[in-house]
């Protein structure tokens, strides 16, 4: 007896499911992923082996490049103070609307008087501005006048010490980076974090 060829049917999955978690997925990463923002001074930081997270808040950067120095700091109340307190010592009056959105930028490297005109640009005209630095020669150290105020600022806002890094360029000549480090001194900073690049491990 013939023995009956049965059809086997091998069936379809519903992928509907499947869809809808990887697009979940994918809208969740992007909602919640922040985009890198350019830097006011891009510099090529010295590699190192040691790896220690910066802190969030309460923390000021000094990126040496180009015999140029920008300043950032963080926490949008912090740098609304700051930006008073400068105000205040040079005589520039900042209205309520510049120092908003000063509390939202990044870096910056202009003298104070040139400081209006980079709050009134957009993130990517900044970049494109062509910011000289804070000058900090001994006729006109701005960038003492930054620290002083931005530490002052941080007390006041959040009752703590500011923390201080220094970011230079792998190629910055010494004596820009020992002229910032003076500068600190000079404010009994004598504790202060020097940014580098992550360097792989050497076999």
């Amino acid at each position: 007896m013939a023995k009956i060829k049965i059809k086997k049917n091998p069936g379809s999955t519903d992928m509907t499911a499947m869809c809808d978690v990887a697009f979940l997925l994918l809208t969740f990463f992007v909602m919640t992923s922040t985009a890198k923002l350019p830097e006011a001074l891009p510099v090529d930081t010295p590699a190192s082996t040691v790896k220690i997270k910066l802190p969030e808040s309460d923390f000021a950067t000094m990126t040496v490049g180009k015999g140029m120095v920008f300043f950032d700091l963080k926490g949008r109340e912090v740098r609304k103070k700051t930006l008073e307190l400068m105000g205040e010592k040079y005589g520039v009056d900042f209205t309520d609307a510049e120092k908003e959105k000063f509390g939202l930028m990044d870096g910056f490297g202009v003298p104070i008087a040139n400081l209006k005109e980079i709050i009134a640009m957009k993130s990517a005209e900044r970049a494109k501005a062509g910011q000289t630095g804070i000058p900090m020669d001994s006729t006109d150290n701005q960038l003492k006048e930054w620290i002083y105020n931005a530490r002052i600022a941080n007390i006041e806002v959040n009752d703590k010490e500011l923390q201080v890094a220094i970011k230079g360029d792998a190629k910055e000549e010494y004596n820009e980076i020992r002229k910032v480090m003076d500068i600190c001194q000079e404010q009994k900073i004598n504790s202060f974090s020097l940014i580098t690049g992550l360097r792989g491990e050497e076999f």
